[in-house]
């Protein structure tokens, strides 16, 4: 996988709407809620282009009757994949332009995990441009190396994540 980080494009939250509307018509009244998060999902940071995809559902197991449904949408049904209680999905292959992270409604800390981070980096520009350079600099110094990358910021996101959690709870 190449990684590339882009100025942000406007034109993501259209991106996304689009797929959450493809979703909603697979799940139906299994889909609690969907979100954009992720870098795309954040105004003027500097992101991977890869839409992210929040789903809260009804039942988490449920999501495996919907196996095909995804894979008619192009995406690749990775399970769990390392976090307990998720359901994740990809579609681009090596050109990744969406991830699914699904989670049963009660699975609290990993939506609002998520939710806080970046409704922390919205309102937050300075931390957002911070962490948009960051991103930047690590592309280009692990061009193929997604785990490079990812170490690489994994001090910075859990320091801004756990702001971000005390952040959401005072102003909630």
């Amino acid at each position: 996988m190449n990684i590339t980080v882009v100025a942000y494009d406007p034109n993501w939250p259209e991106v996304y709407l689009q797929e959450e509307h493809a979703i909603q018509s697979i799940l139906q009244d299994e889909l609690v809620s969907s979100f954009h998060i992720g870098s795309t999902s954040v105004p003027n940071l500097q992101a991977k282009p890869i839409i992210d995809i929040l789903l809260v559902v009804n039942d988490i197991n449920k999501l495996d009757d919907y196996t095909a449904h995804f894979e008619e949408l192009g995406y690749e049904v990775m399970g769990e994949f390392g976090i307990a209680g998720r359901r994740y999905y990809r579609k681009g292959g090596d050109d990744r332009t969406h991830q699914i992270h699904a989670f049963q409604y009660d699975h609290i800390q990993e939506i609002e995990r998520h939710l806080a981070f970046r409704d922390y980096l919205r309102q937050n520009p300075d931390i957002c441009k911070t962490y948009g350079e960051l991103k930047s600099k690590l592309a280009k110094q692990y061009p193929t190396d997604i785990d490079g990358y990812s170490v690489g910021k994994d001090g910075f996101v859990k320091k801004i994540e756990k702001e971000a959690l005390k952040w959401h709870w005072r102003h909630r």
